[in-house]
């Protein structure tokens, strides 16, 4: 549903996934190995259940551990639950880390059938355990962030156009540590194609 993010950057990164015909599957996806001075080696380790009712109706819940081997920080964890209803998914999140907690929904509309435009949605809200101080005694407690993606197949190529912000700005921007790569609004092209 979103939540096991790949690499943003330049690093090595991959993963493992068993399944069982129950619907029970578990897995773990490292984002980053850790190879260069600039990355952090990271393990998600997850575990959950989906079943299908039929062709348009199914349901997924399950669990996600974060961890840093090379870094002295604890684990973090997430809930989530999602729901298939035709061609869209749909999902919640609740993740509790040492210093924040967050809640993020999604949605994946599938493709719109008019534009052939894929659509998908991430919002999240973080609370920060101890309140971050910015110059001048001011205090950032919590915050918003959000993703929008349009996708579209175009002579063999998938076209992504993503949109990121937050409601931080400015110096406040220096408490941010949400789902994005960076706080203020970025506009993102990305295009893909599979040779095999």
């Amino acid at each position: 549903q979103g939540l096991v993010q790949p690499s943003t950057g330049t690093s090595f990164h991959g993963g493992l996934d068993l399944t069982h015909d129950s619907g029970l599957y578990f897995g773990q996806w490292s984002p980053s190995v850790g190879l260069t001075d600039t990355s952090t080696f990271e393990i998600d380790s997850y575990m959950g259940y989906k079943h299908p009712f039929d062709n348009t109706l199914g349901y997924e819940v399950g669990v996600i551990q974060y961890s840093y081997p090379d870094l002295d920080t604890p684990d973090s964890h997430a809930l989530y639950a999602g729901l298939r209803v035709l061609g869209s998914r749909f999902g919640a999140a609740f993740n509790t880390a040492v210093d924040s907690r967050s809640s993020t929904l999604f949605a994946d509309l599938g493709g719109l059938p008019i534009l052939d435009l894929g659509v998908t949605f991430k919002v999240s809200n973080h609370q920060l355990n101890t309140p971050f101080t910015i110059g001048e005694g001011s205090e950032v407690r919590g915050f918003n962030d959000w993703s929008l993606q349009l996708s579209r197949p175009i002579s063999g190529i998938d076209f992504n156009f993503i949109y990121t912000g937050s409601d931080l700005s400015g110096a406040s921007c220096s408490a941010y540590s949400g789902q994005n790569s960076q706080c203020d609004g970025v506009f993102t092209l990305k295009a893909e194609h599979a040779f095999f």
